[in-house]
């Protein structure tokens, strides 16, 4: 399964990416709010070569304001990408407004992701519009009240046999994760919270502990 990051902090970016776990990162409005930056005032090749020089092959970013204009921020994250040796991933809600404006956005030749997925439904329409990835919110959805697990189960089956990825987000616990794993879904994104507790493991620290204390 591959790895992503979900954070919008390059402090993140720094201290993570260099672990060597992380294919790449994922961005949103709200991450970048959180990181303290204006999503509509970010300087794109900048932010593409911060990620390039922490090692991200890929960095998905989200189209944002009037959909109409969304094929022209696509173009310019393809493009920054591109000048900048990541790939693009451009990530478009699942919303019919931003749906229709997908063919458009396609038709540029990058990758695409549909995000906000709330309901195994909507893997057939990432199937039918030849999305690269599909990222289904499982805690959020949990937090609704919904088997998010379950709709992960059939959309895992649904976009099986295509080339849509389910790229699992929302995740809350390195737990969670492994129960993703476990049912079979191509990839994964997740916050610095969940990659600290991945990466922790208080009996290899003892065992490790161990193995250090009986060098003299």
């Amino acid at each position: 399964m591959f790895l992503y990051l979900d954070s919008a902090k390059v402090s993140d970016w720094a201290e993570l990416m260099p672990v060597g776990i992380f294919k790449g990162i994922t961005t949103n409005p709200l991450l970048a709010d959180r990181a303290g930056l204006d999503y509509a005032r970010i300087d794109w090749p900048a932010l593409f070569a911060q990620a390039h020089a922490v090692g991200a092959a890929e960095l998905h970013a989200q189209v944002y304001g009037d959909p109409s204009g969304y094929a022209a921020w696509a173009e310019n994250l393809y493009t920054a990408g591109r000048d900048n040796g990541v790939t693009a991933v451009v990530k478009v809600p699942l919303v019919e407004p931003a749906l229709r404006q997908f063919s458009t956005i396609k038709a540029l030749g990058g990758k695409t992701l549909l995000t906000a997925c709330y309901d195994a439904k909507q893997a057939l329409l990432a199937t039918a519009l030849g999305a690269d990835y599909l990222a289904p919110y499982l805690g959020r959805m949990a937090d609704q009240g919904v088997d998010a697990f379950e709709h992960l189960t059939q959309m895992n089956a649904i976009t099986k046999q295509g080339t849509c990825q389910v790229l699992a987000a929302s995740i809350r616990s390195a737990t969670d994760l492994v129960r993703i794993a476990a049912l079979g879904t191509p990839a994964a994104t997740f916050g610095a919270k969940v990659a600290h507790e991945l990466l922790a493991d208080e009996n290899s620290i003892t065992a490790w502990r161990d193995f250090e204390a009986t060098i003299r």
